[in-house]
């Protein structure tokens, strides 16, 4: 019986021979890629792969050997396919990328729209990254921001896309899927909310608490200690606000800001409620233009991927190969689909990288529906 020294020896001699046998594969893959360059063809030939995975696993016995074989075979298509991608990008053909670069955004000339009333925290990040004075004005729903840009009547939209304690804005996501437009950039504020009422309210005189959905889950556990009262969601913790402002009511108090509850004419019955004490809340720039700021440095992307197990493993693999560190992901239901999702992410990167072409291109080519939400 061997002993396990010889039987290492045996291994490493049987890898020195699978490098070499991979450097000449990758060679003539190469060479695959350069005819395609020329003919225009396409990289990505799903059914061809489908078969050579059937048929490699046909030359094996045993359901061990026949996942393995096609594990590995997938890896090896799918390093062959990167290759010929990046031999695409070289060549120039970059696909249908049409993104144009910009020094700046126009801040000063810019028309801006947010969403809900003045002392919301959107009007908060608005003058954030445009400044106290830009020309602005405010709609009642995210949807109808997203309108206002589409038709011109703003340049630019200011929206909630992510709270650090409550997550996603999952509607903003939807909507971004939705319209043609495009993330240009982003901001993020600090959110501290506050408990505000009528002048002259006790905290024994409220029955009725009115917040934003995502608000009264961020204060949940100082509004749960009182269980009698009744939590009401609203489009807007600025509306919210007003509402108790305009019933003249002392029975009922809103979760929103110290500028709103003082804009209002509130009393602050209660400051600093959050659940988390460094809550913020990252706001995106939306435009209707396919425009990136040169200095940009994350990318946004939706796509979908076929129902298949392995398939978002290998989306993702085009990450890994470029060296771009993948910040984030999200999942959302694909409506008229069950059991279906669509996929947002986001990467470091520029897409005047190198990097990010071959990516993207890679993307393009095998993940199903991919949209470039923005890169900012």
């Amino acid at each position: 019986m061997a002993t396990l020294e010889e039987l290492r020896l045996q291994l490493d001699e049987i890898d020195g021979q699978i490098v070499e046998l991979y450097k000449n594969r990758m060679k003539v893959c190469g060479k695959v890629g350069e005819l395609k360059v020329k003919t225009g063809s396409k990289i990505f030939d799903r059914q061809r792969e489908r078969d050579k995975l059937l048929d490699v696993a046909s030359k094996v016995s045993g359901d061990f050997n026949k996942k393995g074989i096609q594990e590995l075979y997938e890896q090896l298509m799918s390093m062959s396919r990167k290759l010929q991608y990046r031999l695409l990008v070289e060549a120039g053909a970059l696909g249908r990328l049409p993104f144009i670069e910009v020094a700046s955004l126009d801040k000063q000339k810019a028309r801006v729209v947010f969403q809900g009333v003045e002392g919301a925290y959107s009007q908060a990040a608005m003058q954030h990254y445009f400044g106290d004075n830009c020309n602005s004005f405010h709609v009642r729903t995210f949807r109808d921001a997203m309108e206002a840009i589409e038709e011109g009547s703003a340049d630019y939209a200011v929206l909630p896309i992510e709270n650090s304690s409550a997550g996603a804005v999952n509607e903003v996501y939807d909507l971004l899927v939705e319209f043609e437009n495009y993330i240009v950039g982003e901001t993020i504020i600090p959110v501290t909310h506050t408990l505000a009422g009528l002048p002259g309210t006790k905290q024994e005189d409220i029955r009725k608490v009115y917040s934003k959905a995502e608000a009264l889950m961020q204060t949940s556990r100082f509004l749960d200690e009182h269980s009698s009262w009744q939590q009401i969601s609203v489009v807007n913790t600025a509306l919210a606000a007003r509402k108790v402002l305009e019933d003249r009511d002392k029975s009922q108090a809103a979760v929103c800001s110290a500028y709103a509850a003082k804009l209002h004419g509130l009393t602050i019955l209660q400051d600093n409620i959050n659940n988390e004490p460094n809550n913020s809340t990252r706001f995106i720039v939306v435009s209707n233009q396919k425009i990136f700021l040169k200095d940009a440095s994350k990318i946004s992307i939706c796509f979908e991927v076929p129902h298949e197990s392995g398939s978002l493993y290998h989306i993702l693999s085009h990450f890994i190969y470029n060296d771009l560190n993948l910040s984030k992901i999200e999942s959302r239901p694909v409506e008229g689909k069950s059991w279906e999702y669509r996929f947002f992410a986001d990467f470091e990167g520029n897409m005047a990288d190198a990097a990010v072409k071959n990516a993207i291109r890679g993307l393009r080519e095998e993940a199903m529906n991919l949209k470039i939400l923005g890169n900012y």
